[in-house]
C-alpha cells in the first residue's frame, strides 16, 4: 500500500470538536430536521465540581471533576469515569456523545453520560485514591443513580473504584444500591464476564468484519496499541482466533517482532513488570511507530487522537478496529478511506463492555445473576446484530462504515426524540 503525503490546514483534534463532526456528517446523511438536530448536537446537562482530599501528609488538594450526561431520552445515562491527569471537560462532552451513539446502535436502553476527574492515580496512595473517588462520587451524586445514570470504569478506574462509588451512594441512602454502578467485583454486585466484555466484543468484530470482508484471520498480522485491560483481552482473543499479533504497547513503550508473539507470556511478563517492555525476543518501538508498522490489522486500544492527519498517509494496516473511544479523528479517518483502509468505527468495536454494563445493571435491578457462557452467548448475538445493521445501513447508504453505525444510532435517538415530544 502506497504511503501518502498530505498537506492540509492545521487538523483540529478536540474530540469534541470532532465528535460533533461525525454527528455532523450523520445528521446530513438522514436529512435530520434541524431541531432534533440541534438537541442532539449539545450535551444535555454538564457538572463540573471542585473538590478538596486530605493527604496522607495532612495537607489539602483540590481536585476538579466532571460528569456529563449528553442524552437520556432513550433510558437512564451510561457512561464510565476516567482518572487523567488531560481529562478536559470537551473530553468527557465528547465521551459523552460517543456513548449515545454507542448504546443506541448496540439497541440497550441507555443514554450517553461520562465522568473524570484531572488526576494522576499513579501518584496516589491507595488511601488518597479512595478518598478521592468517595468525594468525587459525593459530588456527582446529583446526578447518578441505578434509574438516572449508572458510571462504570474507564481509564485508570477499576473494580474497587466502583465499589467505592457504590458504597458511597448507598450509605448516602441507608441501603446498598448495587445498580448505581456496573463494573464491580462480584463480591457486590459485579456481572460474570464483565472485566473481559470489551476486549472480548473487539474480538468478535474482528471475526465478523473478516467474514464481510473475505479475510482468513489466519493470513492476518496485527498491532495493539494500548495492551491494558482492553487491548490484552482483544489480543489473547484474537490470537486464540488465528490472528498473528506481532505488536503490542502500553504507556511505557512497544514492542514489535517478525513473529507472532507469545500472548499469553507477554500477559504475565506485563503483570510481573508492569509493562509490555522488555518482554523477549522482541525489538523496541514507540507508540507512534506502532502505528506505522507493516501489519494487517491495527487496534488502536489506549486514547484518543491517536491516528490524525499528520500519520494517517504512513499507516500499513487495511484495517482498522477501534478498541479505544475516538482514536481516529475526522481528517484520518478520510485519508485512510482514500487510501482504501476499512475503519470499524469505536461505537461498535468496543461496545461489548456496555453491552455487559447493561447486563450486570439488569442483574442487580432483578438480584438473579447468570453465568459466563450466558453474558457470552448474550453479547455475541447483541453485538452481532449491531454490526450488521451498521454495515448494511454502509451499503444501503453508500457511505463508510461509521457513517452507517452512526445513522443507525443517531436515528434511533432522533426517532425517540419526536416520539417523546419537547416537555412541556
Amino acid at each position: 500500500m502506497a504511503v501518502e503525503t498530505v498537506v492540509a490546514t492545521p487538523e483540529v483534534n478536540d474530540p469534541w470538536i470532532n465528535a460533533q463532526r461525525q454527528f455532523d456528517a450523520a445528521a446530513d446523511v438522514l436529512h435530520l430536521e434541524p431541531g432534533i438536530r440541534a438537541i442532539l448536537r449539545e450535551p444535555q446537562r454538564e457538572l463540573s465540581v471542585n473538590f478538596p482530599v486530605r493527604m496522607d501528609d495532612g495537607s489539602i488538594e483540590v481536585f476538579r471533576g466532571y460528569r456529563v450526561q449528553h442524552n437520556v431520552t432513550r433510558g437512564p445515562a451510561k457512561g464510565g469515569i476516567r482518572f487523567h491527569p488531560q481529562v478536559t471537560l470537551n473530553e468527557v462532552r465528547a465521551l459523552s456523545m460517543w456513548m449515545t451513539w454507542k448504546c443506541a446502535v448496540a439497541g440497550i436502553p441507555f443514554g450517553g453520560a461520562k465522568g473524570g476527574v484531572i488526576v494522576d492515580p499513579s501518584r496516589l496512595s491507595r488511601d488518597e485514591l479512595e478518598r478521592l473517588t468517595r468525594r468525587y462520587a459525593t459530588e456527582i451524586s446529583l446526578l447518578i443513580g441505578a434509574d438516572r445514570d449508572i458510571p462504570a470504569p474507564d481509564v485508570n478506574t477499576t473494580p474497587q473504584v466502583m465499589a467505592w462509588i457504590m458504597d458511597t451512594v448507598s450509605m448516602s441512602e441507608g441501603y446498598s444500591i448495587p445498580a448505581v454502578v456496573t463494573g464491580k467485583p462480584l463480591s457486590v454486585g459485579g456481572s460474570e464476564g464483565r472485566n473481559a466484555a470489551t476486549g472480548r466484543g473487539c474480538a468478535m468484530v474482528a471475526h465478523q468484519v473478516c467474514g464481510r470482508l473475505g479475510l482468513d484471520p489466519r493470513r492476518l498480522t496485527v498491532a495493539v496499541q494500548g495492551f491494558g485491560n482492553v487491548g490484552s483481552i482483544a489480543a489473547t482473543l484474537m490470537a486464540e482466533d488465528g490472528f498473528s499479533i506481532r505488536a503490542a504497547s502500553d504507556a511505557f513503550g512497544g514492542i514489535h517482532s517478525d513473529r507472532p508473539l507469545d500472548i499469553p507470556a507477554l500477559v504475565e511478563h506485563t503483570r510481573k513488570s508492569g509493562s509490555v517492555v522488555g518482554f523477549p525476543g522482541t525489538r523496541a518501538v514507540t507508540n507512534a511507530e506502532l502505528l506505522e508498522l507493516p501489519v494487517d490489522v491495527l487496534v488502536p486500544a489506549a486514547l484518543e487522537n491517536q491516528i490524525t492527519a499528520a500519520n494517517a498517509g504512513r499507516v500499513q494496516a487495511k484495517l482498522v478496529l477501534e478498541g479505544a473511544n475516538g482514536p481516529t479523528t475526522p481528517d484520518a479517518e478520510e485519508i485512510l478511506i482514500r487510501r482504501g483502509v476499512t475503519v470499524v468505527p469505536d461505537i461498535v468495536t468496543n461496545a461489548g463492555g456496555v453491552i455487559v454494563s447493561y447486563f450486570e445493571w439488569v442483574q442487580d435491578l432483578q438480584s438473579f445473576f447468570w453465568s459466563e457462557s450466558e453474558i457470552n452467548k448474550r453479547l455475541g448475538r447483541i453485538l452481532t446484530k449491531a454490526f450488521d445493521s451498521s454495515w448494511e445501513a454502509s451499503e444501503r447508504l453508500g457511505v463508510p462504515l461509521r457513517l452507517g453505525a452512526y445513522a443507525v444510532a443517531v436515528q434511533r435517538v432522533a426517532d425517540a426524540t419526536t416520539d417523546r415530544g419537547i416537555f412541556p
